[in-house]
């Protein structure tokens, strides 16, 4: 099974998506999947410019010769992929909606009905396998993903992949905070890599593994007296 990981951090995989992901991605090659991981801020990708050469003069083919060429061919050809990224302002990083936005090509202009729906059929030579997403969030509420969820839904549903779930991680930027202090966190991360395993062995991740991802760590009030004493005098 072939497994495409898009990290779309612009901090790569030294901050808390990395972090997350790190275990994740662990737990998808412990269960005998092939992993690759591509990081967005790496590519040279330019804007889709909305020519639609890629449905019409040059059919499956984007005019822009870039790094966009290669991240396709893997994108076609993989059983599963994963998006990953923080939640900034309300939804995914730039880098990673402007690699979104270059995926027309996989896709043939004509419509067909799914479901009552308008959608473009895929390309003979692309995949339609499963699509899921890990991220993080500063904040306490679990609906702050829901921005992003929604997006990423909508992306799997026009690229005719079926989503399988999202491993969500609140308040990701309070566990370096208190690992020093003794806080147990182990079944956090325990369950991120079981997440991995379970996404390659069942094809989904269970209820309650993703919940114990994202349980509370310390008080929501506490979390608002850190923030409160780091950006007082700021």
């Amino acid at each position: 099974m072939k497994v495409l990981v898009i990290n779309g951090s612009p901090r790569r995989d030294r901050a808390h998506t990395g972090r997350v992901l790190a275990l994740f991605v662990q737990g998808i090659e412990d269960a005998g999947a092939d992993v690759d991981i591509i990081y967005t801020r790496d590519l040279n990708i330019g804007d889709c410019r909305g020519c639609f050469n890629c449905w019409g003069a040059t059919p499956g083919k984007c005019i822009q010769d870039d790094d966009m060429a290669d991240v396709l061919t893997k994108i076609a050809e993989s059983d599963i992929v994963v998006l990953a990224t923080p939640v900034y302002v309300d939804g995914m990083t730039g880098s990673l909606k402007t690699l979104l936005d270059r995926c027309i090509p996989l896709l043939h202009g004509r419509f067909e009905l799914r479901d009552d729906h308008c959608r473009h059929p895929l390309r003979a030579h692309v995949k339609a396998g499963k699509l899921a997403l890990v991220s993080v969030s500063g904040f306490t509420e679990m609906d702050n993903f829901d921005p992003l969820i929604a997006h990423v839904k909508a992306v799997s549903l026009n690229l005719n992949r079926e989503f399988i779930g999202a491993l969500l991680r609140p308040t990701a930027w309070i566990i370096p905070e208190v690992e020093p202090h003794g806080i147990p966190m182990n079944d956090v991360f325990e369950a991120a890599r079981e997440a991995g395993y379970q996404l390659v062995s069942e094809g989904r991740m269970k209820a309650e593994t993703l919940m114990t991802v994202a349980r509370e760590i310390i008080p929501q009030s506490e979390i608002v007296k850190i923030m409160s004493d780091i950006f007082e005098e700021k």
